[in-house]
């Protein structure tokens, strides 16, 4: 018995493979692999079979005789490959647009590294077009990581490695920064906006997401700037919040995956809460203000939320829901959670500053969280739109 490739293309029509089988189960061909796909109504199927080859020429007519009916184009060769590789690693490639340029640069650049492209598949075509692309990395993958990642921001699209396989699909919780990552805009701001603070803020708070200054020393400097503000500007922090596009979706979504979903916030659990329950967050932890006759005192109550605090909360998420790290994904933007982002299996970079940019395994630089369902390979068939979870 030989190896041979038998495919059969066209217009996509039932009964197309009823008669492809049926007519290889009259040489008594024996199926080794089989690759059926369906694109704009045309199907492309192929089979890796066993047969005897003084039979091929046969079956192959034998093939256009019974799909001509169906408008089918045969073809048969023997073959000594094996049917497919399994594929190590997967790349996500991600734009508004997407243009054929960008694909042709992303697959020349893999061809560089001698990476081979087994599969692409569509993931979504919003808000965000992303492509899936299965392949095998025969070295190491840090160079990879690193040309893609010069590659991506060379185009202007963004572009995600990850590990195929199990691990892949194994991820059972996801922690999300809140400031600039899960809401739009910076929580002590908006406070210190009441206060006629906000510039003298705003200052500060940049400083510390690019790291150059000691988070707890800025933290507490930006919040003794409220002093005495009445406690009901929490209340109206609070109803101000705006989350970022794709929020709500991508949460949605990996809850109704299994995912346990988590917030770690540098802000202030007070403003918060009522955004997490909201979403039905699973776990939430942040800094508290303290509250003296209805005022804030310009002080935090308990040890600050800072980057060394995110990683252990999320360790103790994890151990809670009985989850590996392995499996947990981390989302921020911040210097505040590198210790995050490194710690987790799968740690993204949202709209990030470049410390975090530098250690993340992926980044999403479009303003859409829902990209992160693409990064995971979540195809858009199974996203729980915001909109219908009404």
């Amino acid at each position: 018995m030989t190896n041979a490739v038998i495919t059969t293309t066209g217009p996509d029509k039932p009964g197309v493979s009823a008669a492809f089988f049926r007519v290889l189960g009259s040489y008594n061909v024996e199926l080794v692999d089989v690759e059926q796909a369906l694109f704009s109504g045309r199907i492309s199927l192929s089979a890796y079979v066993d047969l005897n080859p003084n039979r091929l020429e046969d079956i192959e007519q034998g093939l256009r005789n019974t799909l001509s009916i169906y408008q089918q184009q045969i073809s048969a060769e023997l073959s000594d490959a094996l049917p497919r590789s399994r594929s190590t690693h997967a790349v996500v490639v991600m734009g508004r647009p997407l243009t054929a340029s960008h694909l042709s640069s992303v697959a020349q650049e893999l061809a560089n590294f001698n990476v081979n492209i087994d599969r692409i598949r569509g993931l979504s075509q919003e808000p965000v077009t992303a492509l899936d692309l299965s392949v095998t990395v025969p070295g190491e993958e840090e160079s990879l990581r690193k040309a893609l990642a010069a590659l991506s921001a060379q185009l202007g699209i963004d572009i995600a490695v990850e590990s195929a396989g199990l691990s892949r699909r194994s991820r059972r919780l996801i922690c999300f920064d809140c400031d600039s990552t899960l809401i739009t805009g910076e929580v002590i701001e908006m406070l210190a906006a009441h206060a006629g603070k906000e510039a003298e803020v705003a200052a500060v708070t940049e400083r510390a997401m690019r790291g150059e200054l000691d988070f707890e020393h800025s933290l507490r400097e930006r919040v003794a700037t409220l002093a005495g503000m009445p406690a009901s500007v929490i209340d109206e922090t609070a109803a101000s919040l705006t989350l970022t596009p794709g929020v709500r979706t991508t949460i949605r979504t990996l809850k109704n995956l299994g995912y346990r979903v988590a917030v770690v916030s540098g802000g202030f659990i007070q403003v918060l809460e009522g955004l997490a329950k909201e979403l039905d967050l699973d776990y939430v932890r942040a800094n508290t203000l303290e509250i003296e006759d209805g005022k804030l005192t310009g002080r935090v109550i308990g040890k600050v939320v800072d980057r060394q605090a995110k990683e252990d909360f999320l360790r103790e998420f994890a151990a809670d829901a009985g989850i590996s790290m392995s499996r947990t994904i981390a989302v921020g933007d911040g210097a505040n959670d590198i210790d995050m982002i490194t710690a987790a299996g799968l740690g993204i970079a949202f709209n990030a500053k470049p410390a975090l940019r530098e250690v993340a395994d992926a980044q999403v630089n479009h303003p859409y969280m829902d990209e992160i369902l693409q990064i995971l390979g979540i195809p858009s068939d199974d996203v729980v739109r915001a909109e219908d979870a009404e």
